[in-house]
C-alpha cells in the first residue's frame, strides 16, 4: 500500500458515505439497524472486547483519554474511539496512543466495499465498525467507545460496556435532539443499559433525575460525580477539567468493583501524563509559550462560556481567532466573547464553513475589534504578526478551526 493508495482509500470513504462534520444534518442516520447488519457482517466484533461507554455534551473527548491514561499506568492495552479527527482520519482510532494503522485502515476500506447493497452506512457507521474490528484485533484489555452525537440512537450504543458515563447535557445539535435541556438529556440517557452502572457529571439536577429515573427504569447503579472531591492535576490545562476528573474518578470506582486492578499513583500519573500517554490535544492545548498561543475545540454556547471564562483571567492583551460552521447560532457567542481581545473571524476550510462576511452584522452590533479572513492560516499570520511576546494568541470556535491550524502549524513547530 502507497501513501497515494491509503488517501484515495479514505477519500473514498468520505464520498461514499455522508459524514456529519462535513455534511451536517443529511449524513445523520439515527438508529441502529445500519449499524447492528454492518456488526453483524464482520462476526460482531463489538461483542469479543470490554467496552467503556462515554457519552455527554462536552467533556467526552477528554474524559475519554484521562481515564485512557489512568488505564495506561495500570499496565493495561487501551483502545480509545473519538470523534472527530483533527488532523489525520486514523486519529479517530488509537491503541495506547498510538494512532490506528494505515494499512489496517486500507484493508478494511476495502472489505467495505463488498457490502451487500442492503447495508447503506453513514460515514460515521463505517468508523464505529472499524474501530470495533480494530480493538478486537489488537486484543486490546479496554476499548473506551465514544459516542459520536446524542446517545439513544448513535451507532456506539450497539455495544454492552462494563460501566458508562454521561459527562453532561448542554444545549447542542438541538435540530436533532431536541429543543430543550429535558429532551436533550433523555437522548443522552439512552445509553443507560440494564444493570450496567451510569455516572453522571452533570451539576443540573433536572439533569441528574432524568438520568437517574432511567437508570431506576433499568436496574443500573445511578453514581453522581459532582459530590466526590478530586484533589488531582492534570496535564490537561482547562478550568473544565476538574469536572471530568470527578467522573473520571466515579469510572475507576466502578472499574475497581469489578476487580480491575487500578491504584492511586496510577490514577495521579495517569491524569498528569494525558498528552504522553494518549497523544490527546486540542483542549486547552499550549502550542507555544512565546507568545502564549492556546487552542481549544470548545464549540458550542456551555464550552464557549467556560473557555472565555477562562480566558477573561488572564489579564494580557488577547488576540482571538474564530471560526463557525453554518448552522452554529453566532448571536449567542457574541454575547459571550472575551475582554481586552482583538478578533480575527475566519472561514473554515469545509463546505460547511461560514464566511465572516455572512454574519458582519453581528460582529459590528457586537462593537468589537476585529478583522476578517478567507483561511485560519490567514487569520493566525495576521494575529502573530500583531501579537507581542506579553500577549497571547487564542485560536478556536470549530474542531475545523483548530485541526486546520494544527495541520498547517504543529509539524512547524517541533
Amino acid at each position: 500500500m502507497t501513501t497515494k493508495e491509503y488517501q484515495e482509500a479514505v477519500d473514498w470513504l468520505f464520498v461514499q458515505a455522508p459524514n456529519y462534520q462535513i455534511d451536517g444534518e443529511k449524513a445523520y442516520k439515527p438508529g441502529l439497524d445500519n449499524i447492528t447488519r454492518l456488526c453483524a457482517f464482520f462476526d460482531n466484533p463489538q461483542e469479543k472486547i470490554k467496552c467503556i461507554h462515554i457519552g455527554g455534551t462536552n467533556g467526552k473527548g477528554s474524559t475519554s483519554n484521562m481515564l485512557a491514561s489512568v488505564l495506561q499506568e495500570a499496565g493495561y492495552k487501551v483502545g480509545i474511539y473519538n470523534s472527530p479527527h483533527l488532523i489525520d482520519f486514523t486519529e479517530r482510532i488509537k491503541v495506547n496512543g498510538k494512532k490506528c494503522n494505515k494499512e489496517f485502515v486500507f484493508d478494511f476500506i476495502t472489505k467495505l466495499k463488498t457490502l451487500p447493497n442492503d447495508i447503506l452506512p453513514s460515514f460515521f457507521e463505517f468508523t464505529t465498525i472499524m474501530a470495533f474490528e480494530y480493538f478486537y484485533q489488537q486484543q486490546v484489555d479496554f476499548a473506551i467507545i465514544e459516542v459520536g452525537l446524542g446517545g439513544r440512537l448513535d451507532s456506539t450504543n450497539i455495544i454492552r460496556p462494563l460501566v458508562s458515563a454521561i459527562t453532561n447535557v448542554q444545549l447542542d445539535h438541538q435540530n436533532i435532539l431536541g429543543n430543550t435541556i429535558e429532551e436533550i438529556a433523555r437522548e443522552k440517557a439512552g445509553i443507560i443499559k440494564n444493570g450496567i452502572p451510569i455516572i453522571s457529571g452533570d451539576e443540573n439536577e433536572v439533569v441528574k433525575n432524568i438520568i437517574r429515573t432511567k437508570a431506576d427504569q433499568n436496574n443500573a447503579t445511578f453514581v453522581d460525580a459532582t459530590t466526590l472531591s478530586s484533589g488531582f492535576a492534570s496535564d490537561l490545562k482547562g478550568n473544565y477539567q476538574q469536572k471530568n476528573i470527578r467522573v473520571v474518578l466515579a469510572l475507576t470506582d466502578e472499574l475497581l468493583k469489578l476487580n480491575v486492578e487500578i491504584s492511586e499513583k496510577n490514577i495521579t500519573d495517569g491524569l498528569l501524563h494525558v498528552h504522553e500517554n494518549t497523544g490527546f490535544i486540542g483542549r486547552w492545548f499550549e502550542f507555544s509559550k512565546t507568545p502564549l498561543t492556546i487552542c481549544d475545540t470548545a464549540h458550542n454556547q456551555a464550552g464557549l462560556e467556560q473557555v472565555f471564562s477562562q480566558l477573561n483571567s488572564i489579564g494580557c492583551k488577547k488576540h482571538v481567532i474564530l471560526g463557525f460552521v453554518n448552522d452554529k447560532k453566532i448571536d449567542e457567542v457574541m454575547s459571550l466573547l472575551p475582554e481586552n481581545s482583538t478578533f480575527y473571524f475566519a472561514k473554515p476550510s469545509i463546505h460547511r464553513g461560514r464566511h465572516p462576511k455572512d454574519y458582519e452584522d453581528l460582529l459590528i452590533n457586537a462593537k468589537i475589534i476585529y478583522k476578517i479572513f478567507d483561511s485560519v492560516q490567514e487569520a493566525y499570520l495576521s494575529a502573530k504578526q500583531e501579537c507581542t511576546n506579553d500577549e497571547m494568541i487564542f485560536i478556536g470556535g470549530s474542531n475545523f478551526v483548530v485541526g486546520e491550524f494544527l495541520e498547517k502549524n504543529l509539524e512547524i513547530s517541533r
